[in-house]
């Protein structure tokens, strides 16, 4: 089985060129599952009900979220009914939508769960706990398991993982838009990276036009930011795993235009 997990999807051009090439690449790669972080798909952040209905039907398996996950006030039922669309787990319970779904992949079920990290961030409940919660209650009920971790530290994100290191099969990292080059095979068999990296144009800054930061940054004053425009880029991981197996077989990071 090949698992495919793609990094923040920035802005409707990204959207657009997702929508047209990822069949293409699910049958060129043998992909069976795709995990995508959704929640800076449209203009201004955020996943609309139309964008989410539109990656879903391309091909995308489970649609993860985080901080911006709830800038479209059409998402908010969304959330509630879809069960392949998550928000971080660790909001509190009265907010709409969940944090962990089970799906089925080709007769075998994957539990997907998504947390926020919470250093730099949003004071949320303990990723900790959560996923632990998660764990204890769906225990029995699932063959794979894959988490996101939005964080903006890499430090969380690193401890999250050898925390959960051979109880959940696949850790990845989203929020920062950077790819890191740590993908591997933690010591006790899950496989790890801590960040996919960014769906959407490549000669930007984390998805904005260049000079809308460097205006920001070089004079500090109120600067209105633009969505990049030029040639897209999807980056991620690809996870090879054996069901019947805990923890990976093989790891390795995807880049495709």
């Amino acid at each position: 089985m090949k698992i495919l997990c793609l990094g923040d999807i920035v802005c409707p051009d990204a959207v657009d060129r997702l929508c047209k090439t990822l069949y293409k690449v699910r049958r060129e790669r043998q992909i069976d599952f795709v995990m995508l972080n959704g929640e800076n798909a449209d203009v201004g952040n955020g996943l609309s009900k139309d964008t989410a209905e539109r990656l879903l039907s391309a091909g995308v398996d489970v649609i993860t979220g985080g901080n911006h996950i709830f800038q479209k006030r059409d998402i908010y039922h969304y959330l509630d009914d879809e069960e392949r669309i998550l928000r971080p787990a660790n909001y509190p319970d009265a907010v709409a939508g969940k944090g962990y779904t089970i799906l089925d992949v080709c007769g075998w079920r994957i539990l997907v769960i998504n947390v926020q990290g919470t250093a730099f961030m949003d004071p949320i409940d303990c990723p900790f706990r959560t996923i632990e919660k998660i764990l204890d209650r769906c225990k029995g009920k699932y063959d794979l398991s894959l988490l996101d971790i939005h964080a903006e530290a890499t430090s969380e994100k690193i401890a999250l993982a050898h925390v959960f290191d051979g109880k959940i099969d696949m850790i990845v990292g989203t929020h920062t838009h950077v790819p890191t080059a740590d993908a591997k095979i933690l010591p006790a068999g899950s496989g790890y990276v801590t960040d996919l990296g960014m769906c959407g144009v490549t000669d930007s800054a984390l998805g904005v036009d260049v000079n809308c930061i460097i205006r920001k940054l070089r004079y500090k004053i109120p600067t209105k930011f633009e969505l990049a425009k030029g040639n897209v880029t999807f980056q991620g991981v690809e996870f090879s795993k054996t069901p019947q197996k805990a923890g990976v077989d093989f790891v390795s990071r995807v880049e495709f235009t």
